[in-house]
């Protein structure tokens, strides 16, 4: 019989680590006047959501929604997808956002695909990194870090009440 979920983050804790995420990105990009923000689908696309309209709330800066698609457990079977042309991000300050970040896989091919563009910039966001890497990539911006084994499971959930439960 296994045990229930622990809560790790609560809908406030979800949040309030939004809404610092988004005040990080405005530092770092308080300069631009516009940024164009990638969601890996399906939750990284609403954490995505979430943060512009947190962003634009403190910050004059124009942010455009977009979502890439990707294979997570073989990104190598199936193609990319960009909600829009990939040239679209050609000189963009480009933000990358998923949910969690466990092996680097899903972050690496996302961020590769996005590079071919030639972005001016390419900042990652994640909302849980589990630091349990196997590629070669780091998140710029993390909501919370947690050490946890490989057979844990982090599922992130979001809605009105928003949390991140430990399985």
């Amino acid at each position: 019989m296994s045990a229930s979920p622990t809560i790790i983050l609560d809908h406030e804790q979800v949040r309030r680590k939004l809404e610092r995420i988004a005040h990080q990105l405005h530092e770092e990009h308080f300069a631009e006047k516009s940024i164009v923000m990638v969601g890996v689908a399906k939750r990284g696309a609403k954490l995505a959501e979430r943060l512009a309209g947190k962003l634009t709330g403190i910050a004059d800066l124009k942010v455009e929604l977009l979502t890439i698609t990707l294979d997570k457990d073989d990104p190598h079977t199936a193609p990319v997808q960009l909600s829009a042309a990939l040239d679209r991000l050609d000189g963009q300050v480009v933000v990358l956002v998923d949910d969690v970040l466990m092996s680097g896989r899903t972050l690496m091919h996302a961020a590769a695909y996005l590079v071919g563009a030639r972005p001016k910039r390419l900042t990652t966001v994640v909302l849980v990194d589990r630091r349990h890497r196997t590629f070669p990539i780091r998140a710029d911006i993390v909501g919370l870090t947690l050490s946890t084994n490989l057979q844990e499971h982090i599922s992130v959930e979001l809605g009105k009440r928003d949390r991140v439960q430990l399985s």
